[in-house]
């Protein structure tokens, strides 16, 4: 870094030059921060012939026209020239003028408020032996680099005034082929119609376009020929991170239990900057930051935490930043990771089975993880955090809880460690005793149902190779009992291709018993489930109807949960209801049908029941309006009957009845 400072300096010294230079690197690898702390200061200390050097640095983001960049030169040019500014300056010991106060002032030149009443100093004005200037961000104008180049042309090869460009060459190069890329398409293919080439099927058209776009349009020797006139020499910058991470964690001297922390553990910090395969601190330095509000909060509220969990707390917070903000994922990769023992657990799936379908997930903990051994190695409130800027204290306190729980591995339940461990990472003198304890778990049914399920899968593997005692048979037996005790406390399971993918070993046709015998379960659950949610919204009639509206409209519109209510409880409901609730609630039923009638098919029997109900409730019984509503209802069913019959599902079935009878 040193040589590349010299060598600037040797363009700066030098009594004659008629050329610019430029300093090209990666967006966010510090170009900037190496001119404000290392180059800056020292041409500004360089004496030569008597005469001192003045810097004046412009950055081009977002400059729209050339008259822009003359206006930031006056601007910087005549500040620089104020006596009392420069007084106050070097009393205050600034080194640069905020770029707000520069808007101030240039507003105070414009309305003809002056500093000290001076006049212009034309002598310091019109010299340009003893100033460089620093333009900055070229990738980043409004402007066509070419035009701005030539502009820049007139300083360095008229007034030979020495200049440094700051750029990124890569960066430039996609923008000079990606400007107007619609119009240039449109003229490219125009021409290639007019000279017949369309019709031709000797190259893709893609190609053909491409080629017509870069042989008509091709600004990128424009560049390289302006730029062979202007710039005499090219440095490349690539910082030895040691020389960034410094700087970059000075800001943190205010807190000395995360300075301390920080600077123990540069070495994570630049293998993980390493590992994320880009140049890009502007990144790092916001990691950092975000690992800031966690290491505060960590130990703020949980003071004691193992030191190995705030190592992977760093890890993690740098890698997922770089992995979301540096483009290289989208930001719903992690969304559906909701602990580290699913993070696990996909891991074991992924690398086990080979499941290319958790491949990044798999990738990621391999790149980052690679040699550093740490059991828990994702964190919900990170990844939220960094996805979304907001610090959610519920996921924060879950996820320190369950660390608690579960940081050593060896007093984590038998049945944890099966699910989300590799199996051979258990001790041969530990084996036998999880393996019992499990037993002992699935006997009393004192797990889950879907985790019962899985852990079969695993006695089967264990059995088929003589790990464990218990035959295949069995084996079955006592998961079979267990999953019936389990049933009773279980929830149903509504994502078990999820589940089942995330068992860590090869299946045998073992599973074909248990799975059926689960899926009659589930099925129970469910049929369970919506009882429960049936009861629920149905008994909001008559007395609290907009919580009935809500929740039917918000939970029930496209699930047939009519199939689990009993339909005299819901006739006796109905007619206890207002007739405006009467006449909305079959509004409401038939509007549902219209647009879910394959998915509420399984609903036909209660319309039916219902319909019979209500009209014989309604037969003989004196007409008032009520009555009138309620035989409406009952008519208008038969639109939701017929809806019912002609979905998918009940054509099916009845041609399946007619199959049958014949």
């Amino acid at each position: 870094m040193e040589d590349l400072v010299e060598s600037i300096l040797d363009y700066v010294r030098a009594d004659y030059t008629d050329y610019a230079i430029m300093i090209n690197g990666e967006w966010g690898s510090g170009k900037t921060y190496f001119w404000n702390h290392k180059i800056k200061n020292k041409i500004e200390s360089l004496q030569l012939n008597g005469r001192k050097y003045t810097t004046i640095y412009m950055s081009l983001y977002g400059i729209s026209n050339l008259e822009d960049i003359s206006k930031k030169i006056f601007i910087e040019t005549t500040q620089l020239m104020d006596k009392n500014m420069k007084k106050y300056m070097e009393t205050h010991d600034k080194t640069s003028i905020p770029e707000y106060a520069k808007t101030g002032l240039d507003m105070a030149h414009f309305f003809g408020v002056t500093q000290n009443g001076d006049k212009v100093d034309y002598a310091s004005f019109f010299a340009t032996e003893d100033k460089v200037l620093c333009f900055d961000d070229l990738e980043r104008a409004n402007v066509d680099v070419i035009d701005i180049l030539g502009y820049i042309n007139n300083f360095v090869e008229h007034d030979h005034i020495k200049t440094i460009i700051i750029c990124n060459e890569k960066e430039l190069s996609t923008k000079l082929k990606s400007t107007n890329l619609e119009m240039k398409t449109f003229i490219a293919t125009y021409l290639l119609d007019k000279e017949g080439g369309l019709l031709k099927a000797d190259k893709p058209m893609v190609e053909k376009i491409r080629e017509k776009i870069e042989y008509v349009f091709d600004k990128a020797n424009d560049y390289e020929r302006i730029k062979e006139k202007l710039i005499g020499e090219t440095f490349e910058y690539a910082p030895k991170f040691n020389y960034i991470i410094n700087g970059l964690l000075m800001r943190y001297e205010s807190n000395p239990d995360l300075i301390r922390f920080l600077r123990e553990h540069t070495n994570l910090i630049t293998n993980t900057f390493i590992k994320s395969g880009t140049r890009n601190l502007r990144i790092l330095k916001h990691a950092l930051n975000d690992f800031k509000k966690v290491f505060e909060n960590v130990n703020k509220f949980y003071p004691n935490t193992n030191l190995r969990v705030l190592q992977t707390m760093l890890i993690f917070t740098i890698a997922v930043s770089f992995e979301i903000k540096a483009g290289k994922i989208t930001k719903d990769k992690f969304v559906n990771i909701n602990s580290n023992e699913e993070y696990k657990a996909i891991l074991v799936s992924s690398r086990v089975l080979m499941d290319n379908r958790q491949f990044y997930i798999k990738e990621f903990d391999n790149n980052y993880y690679f040699n550093f051994k740490s059991d828990y190695r994702f964190f919900k409130f990170i990844e939220i955090y960094v996805r979304t800027r907001i610090f959610d204290m519920r996921a924060f306190k879950k996820d320190m809880e369950m660390i608690i729980k579960t940081i050593d591995t060896e007093k984590l339940p038998g049945y944890k460690r099966l699910l989300t461990e590799e199996y051979w990472k258990i001790s041969d003198d530990q084996f036998p005793g999880i393996i019992e304890e499990v037993i002992e778990n699935i006997k009393k049914g004192e797990l889950k149902l879907i985790e019962t399920v899985k852990l079969f899968a695993y006695f089967s593997y264990f059995s088929r190779r003589g790990l464990i005692a218990y035959d295949m048979q069995t084996v079955k037996s006592i998961f079979l009992e267990g999953m019936d005790l389990s049933a009773k406390t279980s929830e149903f399971c509504n994502n078990i291709d999820e589940e089942l993918s995330r068992i860590g070993i090869d299946v045998g046709e073992d599973m074909n018993d248990i799975l059926q015998h689960f899926h009659e379960l589930n099925r129970e659950l469910e049929e369970e489930m919506y009882r429960k949610q049936a009861e629920d919204i149905f008994k909001c009639i008559p007395m609290k109807m907009e919580l009935f509206y809500d929740k039917f409209a918000n939970e029930c519109m496209d699930k047939p949960i009519l199939n689990y209510y009993d339909a005299y409880q819901m006739f006796q409901r109905i007619t206890c209801a207002s007739n405006e609730d009467i006449v909305m609630i079959k509004e409401m039923l038939i509007d549902r049908a219209r647009k879910h009638k394959d998915e509420l098919e399984p609903e036909l029997p209660f319309m039916k029941k219902l319909k019979q109900t209500l009209e014989d409730y309604c037969q003989g019984k004196d007409i008032g309006i009520k009555i009138v509503m309620l035989k409406e209802f009952a008519n208008d069913l038969d639109t939701i009957i017929n809806l019912y019959k002609n979905s998918i599902f009940g054509i099916f079935n009845k041609e399946e009845k007619i199959n049958m009878n014949e």
